[in-house]
């Protein structure tokens, strides 16, 4: 699998790199800007870029602005920003730019290499990652129209869940229910958010987006 950096911090950046290289993950581009994003996505075709979002010169929303570039010039680009803070208008923006392949953690609640290295196959794959943290404060916004007010307080959970990347098996242990249960849950969810059937894969990315833009 191969990766693109964009992080500002040499010392992450390098900790990034001998990280995803000990997993056997290939880093192609290493940079500490957002030209340099869009540069390495060119040159190097990444199966999916790690994007800080801020970034010099102005250390406000270079980084994200740069993965939506990036994400207009290849569309279905994965990206997963890592990032100290929770940029609620262009965390939208990324959600909204079509497709899956999209994560956001947040730098100071990644305490585990391996779940990190999972995050990114996942994203890469077209899945989402998404913190908690994250999910709350998009949702913050949430007036709870539209279909998604249909749907139960125990579908928001096991969508919340989703959100994160959790497998049926993962959130029925985080409930404490049956993963038969999760699973009526998830095709009620479907079937109010109107997502046809199709790969289930791509109904939960489908129901994700459709949650946290909603």
């Amino acid at each position: 699998m191969r990766v693109v950096i964009c992080e500002d911090l040499f010392l992450l950046r390098d900790g990034l790199t001998r990280m995803l290289q000990a997993h056997g993950l290939q880093v192609t581009t290493s940079t500490d800007t957002g030209p340099g994003l869009l540069a390495a996505v060119r040159a190097d075709q990444p199966d999916v870029a790690i994007v800080d979002v801020r970034l010099p010169p102005t250390f406000t929303d270079e980084g994200i602005r740069a993965a939506l570039n990036a994400r207009h010039e290849v569309p279905g680009l994965p990206v997963l920003v890592l990032s100290q803070y929770v940029e609620q208008l262009y965390a939208r923006e990324l959600l909204a730019s079509g497709g899956g392949g999209i994560g956001y953690l947040l730098k100071d609640r990644v305490f585990d290499s391996a779940q990190f290295v999972d995050a990114v196959r996942r994203v890469a794959a077209g899945g989402t990652a998404m913190d908690p943290e994250v999910i709350a404060r998009l949702l913050a916004g949430n007036t709870g129209d539209g279909a998604l007010s249909a749907l139960s307080p125990r579908e928001r959970e096991v969508l919340a869940l989703m959100a994160e990347g959790r497998s049926n098996a993962a959130i029925a242990q985080r409930l404490v229910i049956t993963e038969r249960a999760v699973a009526k849950h998830t095709a009620s969810i479907f079937t109010k958010l109107g997502l046809q059937p199709s790969d289930d894969d791509n109904r939960r990315v489908l129901a994700v987006l459709a949650y946290l833009g909603g």
